[in-house]
């Protein structure tokens, strides 16, 4: 579709990410990245604000999937855990990990969001593929790497600063 490294809304973290923003916007499938934005890197037990998260967003009727780059056996173990779908191997910004599951949802592009913390893979293949772009700030750019990357996000951020949503518990 479009190609934009500027997320359509900027939050604080994915929590922040009501079902109530999402039905305003007729958004009824969540894509979820998942290191550094569900859980860090360095570990796959979510906070108790993110499992009540996913129940609240479960009941509202929202359904979530991760959609990942990873090709490591811990996102789908911590999937199948937490009853959530996922694809891996999503090849980010690349469509084919995000067609693969809103072919699995039968849902619309218009009718669905990617949530991560990275402008480069998140943010682009969300927008490439018509979705509504979230983004949120990695949980902990722990290496080098990950803190290079953010400084290099830093102007499309600094452009969609209008974007920002702040925080409205419902």
């Amino acid at each position: 579709m479009r190609f934009s490294l500027l997320p359509k809304l900027i939050l604080p973290s994915v929590v922040s990410v009501t079902p109530k923003l999402l039905q305003d916007r007729h958004i009824t499938l969540l894509m979820l990245d998942f290191d550094n934005t569900i859980v860090p890197y360095t570990t796959n037990v979510p906070t108790e604000a993110v499992l009540q998260w996913f129940q609240a967003m479960q009941k509202a009727g929202i359904a979530l999937c991760v959609v990942s780059n990873s090709k490591n056996s811990r996102v789908p173990a911590f999937c199948e855990k937490y009853g959530l779908s996922c694809v891996t191997h999503a090849k980010k910004p690349f469509s084919s990990g995000i067609q693969a599951c809103l072919a699995r949802f039968s849902v619309l592009p218009t009718n669905s969001a990617l949530v991560g913390d990275q402008i480069f893979t998140d943010t682009l293949g969300a927008n490439c593929a018509g979705l509504t772009s979230i983004l949120v700030p990695a949980i902990h750019n722990h290496t080098f790497w990950l803190k290079l990357r953010h400084i290099a996000e830093l102007p499309f951020i600094f452009a969609a600063r209008g974007r920002r949503i702040e925080y409205e518990k419902h």
